[in-house]
């Protein structure tokens, strides 16, 4: 892990020590630094999480950026480069499910812990959604104004002996699901199955179209297909459909910063 690329590659110029404060700093700069997008999944293509090649892609590469797998991977590998311990969860996608759906457990997430503090955190940077998490939240923690968004964790009991939690976020007025999760660790060649089955089935909504997402402090941009969507701090949003491939093009370099790959050949 070359911790000062990735440092410099996210703006962070902080104090490095592993707490709450730093923490919660990585955690914004990451999100505003680097895209939401799969653009390797859509043209069928299945990204690599060996760290090296996230460092080559979403480090050294300042015109692309991954999905939760590969944010998330790389996310952990410099948090525990600082000195957190870092336990890799995985989660049930809520958001658009109906009642009675059940998912598989398709989203990384982290639990985060710091030395000489007894809280621990969930931190994410790879929820490519308006309801994703700004700041990390405690485990414990009922309430989070992570302005301009703000976020709740609750626990339910479900069918089996541990505890759920879901991630809501206030969103039109309302309180919404965003997915639920265990603190059951999960490793490396989990992710690497998941990844794979999300990347290249045909059923997964990341392998069928192109879903890109560049959160700023002031709004967020998003394009799903050809929709390309401007949500300002206070909700407000505007959306617009793009003509065709070069537009989409044209729209990532301009307004995402990220230069398409070509098609698989």
């Amino acid at each position: 892990m070359d911790l000062d690329a990735y440092l410099a590659r996210i703006g962070y110029t902080g104090d490095r020590t592993p707490n709450a404060d730093t923490l919660a700093a990585l955690q914004r700069a990451h999100i505003y630094a680097i895209p939401f997008e799969n653009l390797d999944p859509a043209r069928g293509v299945v990204p690599s999480l060996a760290l090296d090649d996230l460092m080559a892609k979403l480090v050294l590469d300042t015109t692309r950026g991954g999905y939760c797998y590969e944010h998330n991977t790389l996310y952990a590998a410099a948090l525990r480069a600082l000195g957190f311990k870092i336990t890799m969860l995985a989660g049930r996608v809520l958001v658009g499910a109906k009642p009675g759906d059940l998912r598989p457990r398709t989203h990384m997430l982290l639990l985060a812990e710091a030395p000489d503090d007894s809280s621990r955190y969930i931190t994410d940077v790879g929820f490519g959604s308006e309801g994703a998490l700004l700041d990390p939240i405690g485990l414990f923690q009922r309430e989070i104004d992570d302005q301009p968004r703000r976020h709740q964790l609750g626990i339910t009991h479900g069918e089996g002996p541990l505890e759920q939690r879901i991630l809501r976020a206030f969103l039109d007025g309302e309180w919404k699901d965003q997915y639920s999760f265990t603190v059951e660790p999960f490793y490396a060649p989990d992710f690497e199955v998941i990844n794979y089955y999300i990347a290249s089935s045909p059923r997964s909504p990341f392998s069928s179209r192109v879903y890109v997402c560049r959160t700023f402090p002031d709004r967020q941009l998003k394009l799903d297909a050809r929709t390309f969507t401007v949500t300002e701090a206070d909700g407000t949003a505007v959306k617009r459909e793009l003509a065709d491939d070069a537009e989409v093009r044209t729209v990532l370099a301009e307004e995402f910063g990220i230069i398409a790959p070509d098609p698989k050949s």
